[in-house]
Formats: structure tokens, C-alpha cells, sequence
């Protein structure tokens, strides 16, 4: 069992699957099943957003399933800092290759910062988006907002099912 785990984990990370060409690592402290990486430590919204919060802004952005099914990303549309965010509504867009997708924030406050980055690279949310992809940084105006959201382990479980229903 230990070894059929570390087979599928390493090839999850290695991102191999009957033909694949694709070779990027995952992080080694991150959940990697069904393809998508899912790291310890964000807490994650149904609806496929990320959000780290440390001390008193919150960090947020689209998971690694979401750019996954997304595809190519070409466009990123964001709100200004100053602008309130509500917890399941929409802050922007994301326009990929295959569909335009609007992003929901998993908490509510007020948007301190935005990856200026994205702007001249969105492609960064598929390249790195837990890190280099992030979108907004929020100062929270509820913290109990993080506990209806979705630890690693249940937003895995979370996908492998979704995945299965389609």
C-alpha cells in the first residue's frame, strides 16, 4: 500500500499519466492527486479558490484544479485596491484559452493589494498558482469566514469527486 502511494504520488507529481509530456514538480509539502496540488496549510472554497492567511491580510487565489480545467490563461481582471470583497461573490475574472470564469472570494474585507504581475503575465496563475499566481491580498473584515472553508485533505476529496461526477 505504502508503495503503490508513493508511486501514484510521485507520478501525480512528476504530472505523468499514460503518454504525458508534461514533467513539473510539486512542492514536496503539498497534497498531489487527480493531477492537481493541493498544498497544506490554505484553507479552499468549493468553488475553487485558495486563501493563507497571515496576520492581518489573507492571500488569495485560484487552485492548481481551477487553472488545470481552465486551460491556457490569457487575461486576468481585477478589482483596485480599496474595493470590498464578499465571501462567495465574484472580485474578477479569469479569461483562459477556453471560457472566461468569474473568481468568487472565499472571505469578505477590503482588498490591500493586487498582483501586479498578472496584468503582463497572467500566465503565472498557471505556471505557479500558489505562489507567483496569487491575485489579491485582502484585509479580512470576518476571520470566522476561514472556518467554513475546506482544509487540503477535504478539498481533495472535495475534486477527486466533483472529477468523478463529470
Amino acid at each position: 500500500m505504502a508503495l503503490r502511494m508513493w508511486a501514484s504520488s510521485t507520478a501525480n507529481a512528476l504530472r505523468i499519466s499514460g503518454g504525458a509530456s508534461k514533467a513539473q514538480l510539486s512542492p514536496a509539502f503539498s497534497l498531489s492527486r487527480c493531477f492537481s496540488t493541493v498544498l497544506e496549510g490554505l484553507k479552499y472554497a468549493s468553488s475553487h479558490e485558495w486563501v493563507k492567511h497571515e496576520g492581518s491580510v489573507a492571500t488569495i487565489g485560484i487552485t492548481d484544479h481551477a487553472q488545470d480545467h481552465l486551460g491556457e490563461v490569457v487575461f486576468v481582471e481585477l478589482p483596485e485596491p480599496g474595493t470590498a470583497v464578499s465571501q462567495s461573490s465574484s472580485f474578477g475574472n479569469v479569461e483562459s484559452v477556453k471560457a472566461t470564469s468569474d473568481v468568487n472570494s472565499p472571505i469578505s474585507g477590503e482588498v490591500v493589494e493586487v498582483n501586479p504581475k498578472l496584468s503582463e503575465t497572467p500566465g503565472l496563475i498557471n505556471t505557479s498558482p500558489y505562489e507567483d499566481g496569487w491575485m489579491i491580498k485582502v484585509k479580512p473584515s470576518n476571520p470566522s469566514d476561514l472556518e467554513s472553508l475546506l482544509g487540503a485533505k477535504e478539498y481533495t476529496k472535495f475534486c477527486e469527486e466533483e472529477d468523478a461526477a463529470h
